[in-house]
């Protein structure tokens, strides 16, 4: 049986699910993910974010596999951190860019102008991914900027 990965927009429903994948995580010590994300923290987490930014989770079949966040910032509006994290085994397949593509498309819906990645120190593959996305924001909205903080 072949199952597909499927992206939606997240919601505090799927607090259970970002939990899980936040546990799974866990180890790895260059994730930007807060250290004990348990189910209350994560709806708290995206209740936060379904008021000022947007979330999306990846699920393959039934399992959720990924998810991702763009967080408005409190100092500036029209400013989001985005943030996409894959469970290791469902890595290299394409989910993370597709996850940024949802995110993005639901920033501009919110009115978001200006993207920074958040990128972990020593994360190799996190500052690889965000910079083949950097050029894929303005292409797709051309009124948004993308930008790796310094």
């Amino acid at each position: 049986m072949t199952r597909t990965t499927a992206m939606r927009q997240a919601t505090s429903d799927d607090a259970a699910a970002v939990a899980s994948i936040a546990h799974a995580l866990r180890d790895e010590s260059n994730t930007s993910l807060p250290p004990n994300l348990d189910t209350d923290m994560a709806r708290g987490w995206l209740s936060r974010i379904g008021e000022h930014g947007a979330a999306a989770i990846a699920l393959d079949g039934s399992i959720p596999v990924a998810f991702g966040m763009v967080e408005a910032s409190p100092d500036e509006p029209e400013t989001a951190e985005l943030g996409v994290w894959v469970l290791p085994d469902h890595r290299q397949r394409g989910i993370a860019t597709q996850l940024a593509e949802e995110l993005l498309a639901l920033a501009r819906e919110r009115g978001l102008r200006r993207i920074r990645g958040r990128l972990p120190e020593g994360n190799e593959p996190a500052l690889s991914f965000l910079s083949s996305i950097g050029g894929m924001v303005p292409l797709r909205n051309p009124d948004m900027t993308f930008e790796l903080p310094l």
